[in-house]
């Protein structure tokens, strides 16, 4: 789980059964060997810890259509480590390094929106979102999880943040094996209290309690590589095996919620054994909340020896986006559940036709369409995000506050009477007039001299912004661009 140590002692696989806590039973059933089989599905939603976490985050950016929520107990914002592993230790769990805004991150997720390799950023926009991080988890330190927090709420997500709990580093559970400041395998601690009850609460808007007898549902273990890119799940660093917690009401017809849950570094089957299945608390809340759970299994790898999660990159570039190979195979295992994309509802109105720009300036872009028979307004996305704060009644808008000499993409829906946005066009682009912004590379002591930035408490701070820049001193540099008049951010 400390993924940042480089050298750790071998641990030995440990599995968790008969532990009791409250009335409670940490167990699971004995597995049952069997393909995943499709069931009645209302809601997909995800979690995990430490690398599951930052996977968790990407599952549900990548793939909003899906996923309609995601609760993560210790991780950063979404492609925090931009492909480099040093980021991903020193900036992005250690905070040596500068690191990425929360506000560059939701730009890049909707660049990416509007490049198609993740789902439109505005679905994001009210999802639910549970976060945890311990005052004792010095592995993912807490201003790396407070970004967590800021990016989502900077897309419009409603957030839950538990930030006061003494807990280590690791899943909080009623039956955790271990004392709530400890961070040791495997990973499962206990409070005293129950967050996955406050999580599950929060995601789904109100929870049954959990069941205080034996599980009555079947674990189901299945072959991950009928699910994985190329078929071997080994050569992306994926476990032989997953597993599926299915209840006794979902197998019987009943429509059911999917949580997918993610475990940590050092936390794999292949290593500690059935654990976090058994103590995780899920299961208990599955069986009287009609619930599976759905437990995918990483590997080791090379570039990857702890068995985590990929979110730096040690498998593929990609690994943040709907074409990574392990967000790929999760998503078809939630497929093959039954879980699958909301789409637009059938019968909604059609995409605009002639979407075109019109005309640009330093600071805006406008755009005109052919109107939809039906329609009483259309929205426009900017970059996926909507931009229309009231309903645009004409078949012409523009977009106004840009940046000079900067790309952006639209895309424009139609709006019936009910309120419902139907299918939205292909982006088109526009590129404002002007120059734009030009990066300034330089140490950060010659920064603040050039009135590019200041220095507080050993720190170098963007002018404007107040992005942190990192150290204040000539060996340590940055690169930043100034956007307006004496305002700079991090190019």
């Amino acid at each position: 789980m400390k993924i940042r140590r480089l050298l750790v002692a071998v641990l030995a696989a440990v599995g968790i059964a008969a532990t009791t806590t409250g009335g409670a039973t940490a167990a699971v059933p004995a597995p049952t060997a069997g393909p995943l089989q499709k069931y009645t599905i209302s809601s997909a939603h995800v979690s995990g810890l430490s690398s599951g976490g930052f996977m968790a985050n990407q599952l549900h950016v990548a793939y909003s259509d899906v996923f309609e929520g995601a609760g993560i107990f210790s991780a950063g914002p979404y492609d925090c480590a931009q492909n480099n592993l040093n980021t991903a230790l020193y900036a992005c769990m250690d905070t040596f390094m500068p690191r990425k805004t929360p506000a560059q991150l939701a730009q890049l997720t909707r660049d990416r929106a509007a490049a198609g390799t993740v789902d439109p950023v505005a679905r994001l926009a009210g999802d639910k979102v549970w976060l945890f991080h311990g005052t004792n988890d010095s592995t993912v330190k807490a201003p790396v999880n407070d970004d967590l927090a800021a990016y989502y709420r900077a897309l419009g997500a409603d957030v839950v943040y538990d930030d006061t709990s003494p807990a280590g580093h690791a899943w909080v559970s009623p039956l955790g094996p271990n004392s709530c400041s400890s961070t040791a395998s495997p990973y499962v601690n206990d409070c005293g209290d129950d967050p996955v009850g406050e999580m599950l609460a929060h995601l789904f808007g109100g929870v049954r309690p959990a069941s205080s007898s034996a599980l009555t549902g079947t674990l189901v273990r299945f072959d991950q590589s009928p699910h994985v890119p190329g078929g071997s799940p080994s050569a992306i660093g994926m476990g032989a095996e997953g597993f599926a917690y299915v209840p006794r009401s979902c197998q019987d017809g009943a429509s059911c919620r999917l949580m997918v849950t993610l475990h940590g570094c050092y936390q794999y089957f292949g290593l500690v054994g059935d654990a976090l299945m058994a103590t995780a608390h899920l299961n208990e809340y599955a069986d009287t909340n009609d619930m599976i759970v759905l437990y995918p299994q990483t590997t080791t790898m090379t570039g990857n020896p702890r068995g985590c999660w990929d979110w730096w990159g040690y498998k593929s570039a990609d690994y943040a986006q709907k074409s990574g190979p392990q967000m790929t195979a999760v998503l078809n295992m939630a497929k093959a559940l039954g879980a699958g994309t909301t789409g637009t509802p059938p019968g909604a109105l059609p995409a605009p036709t002639g979407l075109s720009v019109t005309a640009t300036t330093a600071t805006s872009a406008s755009l005109s369409w052919n109107p939809v028979p039906g329609a009483v307004s259309y929205d426009v996305y900017r970059d996926g995000t909507k931009v229309n704060s009231a309903p645009v009644t004409a078949t012409a808008h523009t977009d106004t506050g840009l940046t000079a000499g900067t790309a952006y993409g639209y895309a424009v829906a139609a709006v019936d009477a009910s309120g419902a946005a139907g299918t939205r066009t292909a982006p088109v682009g526009a590129t404002t007039t002007g120059a734009a912004p030009v990066c300034v590379t330089a140490a950060n002591y010659a920064h603040t001299t050039a009135g590019r930035a200041h220095q507080s408490g050993g720190y170098a701070y963007a002018n404007g912004s107040n992005q942190n820049l990192g150290l204040w001193n000539v060996f340590v540099s940055s690169t930043i661009k100034e956007t307006s008049p004496g305002y700079w951010v991090l190019c």
